[in-house]
């Protein structure tokens, strides 16, 4: 590990963000009880994905390896898994914490040589590359919301509050606690607000997912500080980087290199550049150690020999496969198997890690009510959204309604109406966040339907009764919340916004090819009327959304009077009208 020299040194910060240096931080964080940190050793880690190459029904599987045959053990202290871009840095991360999807995945992720709990992931910390952390909420409110649905219930507020305010003091968040992280946050300290909230609940083990991206020089080593600062006082930090400078290098216990998906180097970061020299690649003395490293791997590091072109290219192409036979029969790599097989012998059997139930903190009805509170808060504190979708609304109803202003009750009328009324609008359990998400959206369709029907609904001149009225808003009101439900659930199942959009596109002409109306009815491209369909697609009509909307025409159609004659007959949704040969009954 390395010396305290290391671990004092001062943290540079943005003055204009209020920054804190490591000098001034709270005397707190020395005092705080030494974290117990995790060993997690890994045992012939495999992962493939299944790639298909080929058009459409003549695709044939092809399956990737994205990681292969990767041995060690990561202590306590800063561990860094450090490689070119697509070496599987962030796959093999993934894996270690029990995020991967373990289909394609086999190997044993022992934690203090046990297999991982199944919620592991709820016991472990994890920093994702792109912070996530609610940009409407203070740097307080955030970490109050981590720690309401992190800690036990039996914990009372009053200590999530003092474990709040410690974690303030420790990352030097003192200052812009109660600032909203969309304005005067620097961006070490989004990034230590991130670290925070993982925090809440003090693990064993942190992974963080390359923290230093989208972060200056000293703002990236101020955030690598602080992390060595933790890993000082006994915890498991493993994370994955890039091309770290050597400030930031130097800060590292142990470092494990990867090039295509295999193992280079795993080891005392201290002995690297030792262990490269013996093996034919020395490193320069003021070149930066994970540039150079990052060089040999590419296949970019010139030896102070003079070689043919022929024979560079030939140096390129079996780099890789000679630093793993290098690194396989090395002394590191002999020393981790025998302590790998010391972990095994402490545990009668290893049996593959099987999904299971997840055990959560808190319970339903208290993730709901700060899920809630958080999407309703945040809605709130975004005017722009729910203002743009409030103006649309009174837009279209305005454009609808002088379209079909003061419509009369003759023959003209009759299809006017029935075109006009068409409107067609994912800490915590999923269904949560779904409640959570579905009540607050229904809340502003609610409001905006409600809107809209009023504007258009006078505007037009519709039947002035409080029945007809409160069926149109009712009806407009639930076509909203379905619509909404089904974009909802087409967008959920794709994890590609142009597929979405295509899906979301082919189901609304869809529905609108099952329209309801008997004279303009769109199917293929030609006009059909509904009773009109075979039998064996009729059914189909019951899934389009319009065609309930539709059914507004017969609360507008029922009662009024089509034709000039004769005068005692009306048209009504059961009878042909005579003399007027409009027919005003709905095939529903």
């Amino acid at each position: 590990m390395e010396g305290a020299g290391h671990i004092n040194i001062a943290m540079i910060e943005d003055i204009s963000t209020n920054g804190t240096s490591p000098s001034k931080m709270s005397p707190d964080f020395n005092r705080t009880r030494q974290a117990c940190g995790s060993t997690v050793s890994f045992h012939s880690i495999q992962y493939k994905v299944q790639m298909r190459s080929g058009f459409f029904c003549r695709a044939k599987p092809n399956p990737k390896e994205v990681l292969m045959d990767l041995n060690g053990i990561m202590r306590p202290g800063l561990n860094a898994i450090l490689g070119p871009t697509g070496s599987g840095k962030s796959s093999f991360l993934d894996i270690l914490a029990g995020r991967k999807d373990p289909l394609g995945l086999s190997g044993d992720v022992l934690v203090d040589g046990a297999p991982q709990p199944p919620n592991f992931k709820c016991l472990s910390g994890y920093v994702v590359q792109e912070d996530v952390v609610m940009g409407t909420l203070t740097v307080r409110q955030n970490l109050s919301f981590s720690a309401a649905l992190r800690l036990p219930a039996s914990v009372p507020q009053s200590e999530k509050e003092a474990q709040v305010d410690h974690l303030l003091r420790e990352l030097c968040l003192t200052k812009v606690a109660d600032t909203k992280l969309t304005r005067g946050i620097s961006g070490g300290e989004r990034k230590r607000t991130s670290i925070g909230m993982e925090l809440i609940i003090d693990p064993a083990v942190l992974f963080l997912d390359e923290p230093t991206t989208g972060l200056d020089a000293s703002t990236a080593n101020s955030v690598l500080l602080l992390l060595k600062r933790m890993a000082s006082h006994g915890r498991t930090i493993i994370m994955s980087i890039h091309q770290p400078r050597y400030s930031i290098y130097r800060l590292f216990d142990t470092l494990t290199l990867l090039v295509g998906g295999r193992m280079v180097y795993h080891g005392p970061a201290s002995n690297a550049l030792d262990y490269f020299t013996n093996i034919g690649y020395p490193c320069e003395p003021h070149n930066n150690p994970a540039d150079f490293f990052l060089d040999v791997i590419n296949g970019d590091f010139m030896k102070p020999t003079n070689v043919h072109d022929t024979e560079l290219g030939s140096t390129r192409q079996n780099i890789e496969e000679r630093l793993v036979e290098e690194f396989k029969n090395s002394s590191y790599a002999s020393d981790t198997r025998a302590e790998l097989r010391r972990i095994l012998q402490t545990k009668e059997c290893i049996s593959q890690m099987r999904p299971g139930n997840i055990t959560y903190n808190t319970s339903f009805l208290h993730q709901l009510q700060w899920v809630f509170q958080r999407t309703f808060q945040n809605l709130m504190l975004t005017p722009q959204t729910s203002v743009a979708q409030v103006g649309v609304n009174v837009f279209l109803a305005l454009v609808v309604g002088a379209i079909f202003f003061t419509v009369q009750d003759d023959q003209s009328g009759l299809q006017n109406r029935s075109e006009k009324h068409e409107y067609i609008s994912g800490y915590y359990r999923v269904s949560v966040y779904f409640l959570s998400k579905i009540l607050c959206d229904l809340a502003m369709r609610t409001v905006t339907s409600v809107i809209f029907s009023v504007v258009v609904y006078f505007l037009i001149g519709l039947k002035s009764t409080v029945e007809a009225f409160l069926t149109f808003t009712f009806t407009v009101t639930l076509v909203a919340y379905t619509a909404t439900a089904m974009t909802m659930a087409i967008s959920a199942n794709q994890s590609v916004v142009a597929l979405a959009n295509i899906f979301m596109t082919i189901t609304f002409v869809f529905m609108m090819s099952l329209h309801v109306d008997p004279c303009l009815q769109i199917f293929s491209g030609l006009l059909v009327n509904l009773p009109s369909i075979v039998d064996w697609l009729a059914w189909l009509k019951y899934f389009s959304i319009p065609r309930y909307g539709f059914a507004l025409k017969i609360n507008e159609f029922v009662g009024l009077n089509f034709c000039e004659e004769p005068p005692t007959q009306k048209a009504n949704m059961s009878a042909t009208t005579a003399g007027c040969g409009v027919s005003a009954a709905g095939q529903m």
